[in-house]
């Protein structure tokens, strides 16, 4: 009998729009002789809405204004077990099989919508809660991987409150820590959303505000003059690592901009390292993995630093990208393991996983 697994794209974070193709992605890649598929979308606002019409609709999220949507909300209740549809004054139970969180930053990968589902106890793809939401806070993270003996740039931390209290001090004081250029990042945001390099301190002062309307809290690290690359971990008490990819700058920083719209960067798979640093890259991909307590994947992030070819972990991903240019579905392929079949090993870990 076929399992029903229900997609859930959009939500109110700056990572909207690319969890819109990612579900594309997801979507179509599904093997629909194995599983049911069932849509739900969450709007920009917050409302959530089961859908069933065509995948072009996602763009420019025109399935909003569809007629292809019905309310509906996840139930916390295991009697429930699936998704509960509104229908003007009659509600209808559908039960759920497993649920594939292709959700991006915040209120999807920070472990809120895995606590939801936690409760329901629908297994899901990805990261348990915990991990989720250490992972998601950079400041957690670092000091989870500083406890865990895992190389990392040096950083510090730093809450709006402290900042807007005193602001000259920190600013003299980051540069004495970490050195000019420094990298100012908002603490929990993903695919480099307001995250800034500053080469003096007028440019710290504004990448410094420029975090801080992302999220109150935030990071600031040393550059690391060197490489990018990035290893995909599978799996839940034995995971493994994919090859090694690098990727190719276009520019300074390889931001949201370039991720998703220009695309100028180039992405080497495998990464053109000797095999001795990509064997240490993986060994360590599945370190951290395990440190943070992941499950299902993680697209693990290092850099690997000129000079001493030193791999310090940038960070952890707990939902990283599933779009055609994504580097996580792209290094499995590379392994021999094609975008559908990884995505029925992602659905096979979360049952696994449920069932311990």
């Amino acid at each position: 009998m076929k399992k029903t697994v229900l997609v859930v794209f959009g939500g109110v974070s700056s990572e909207h729009d690319i969890s819109l193709i990612s579900a594309r992605g997801v979507i179509g890649n599904l093997d629909t002789e194995q599983y049911n598929l069932m849509m739900m979308g969450i709007t920009r606002e917050g409302k959530s809405y089961l859908y069933d019409g065509p995948l072009d609709l996602l763009d420019g999220d025109a399935w909003v204004q569809s007629a292809h949507i019905t309310p509906a909300v996840i139930s916390p209740s295991t009697e429930h077990h699936g998704v509960i549809r509104l229908n003007g004054d009659r509600a209808e139970i559908l039960p759920v099989d497993v649920v594939f969180p292709v959700l991006h930053g915040k209120n999807g990968e920070d472990g809120t919508i895995q606590g939801l589902l936690d409760l329901s106890g629908i297994p899901y793809v990805g990261c348990g809660t915990a991990a989720s939401a250490v992972c998601m806070d950079k400041e957690i993270e670092r000091s989870m991987a500083d406890n865990a003996g895992i190389p990392q740039a040096r950083w510090m931390s730093l809450k709006k409150h402290d900042y807007d209290r005193d602001p000259d001090y920190i600013l003299s004081e980051a540069p004495d820590e970490l050195g000019f250029p420094i990298f100012v990042k908002p603490a929990r945001a993903g695919s480099s959303v307001g995250v800034s390099k500053a080469e003096n301190t007028a440019q710290l002062r504004e990448a410094v505000m420029e975090a801080f309307r992302e999220d109150d809290k935030i990071i600031l690290e040393e550059t690391v003059e060197g490489l990018e690359v990035e290893c995909a971990v599978l799996g839940n008490e034995e995971p493994v690592a994919s090859v090694v990819g690098r990727i190719a700058l276009s520019g300074e920083l390889y931001d949201f901009e370039d991720k998703y719209v220009s695309n100028t960067s180039e992405l080497k798979i495998p990464a053109d390292i000797d095999d001795a640093l990509s064997a240490q890259v993986r060994a360590m991909a599945v370190k951290a993995f395990k440190a943070f307590g992941c499950t299902g994947l993680s697209r693990v992030d290092f850099f690997i630093r000129r000079g001493d070819n030193a791999v310090l972990l940038n960070e952890p991903n707990t939902m990283p990208g599933f779009t055609p240019i994504s580097m996580y579905p792209k290094l499995f392929a590379c392994c021999g393991v094609p975008y559908s079949e990884l995505l029925t090993r992602l659905i096979e870990l979360a049952f696994d996983r449920a069932e311990k």
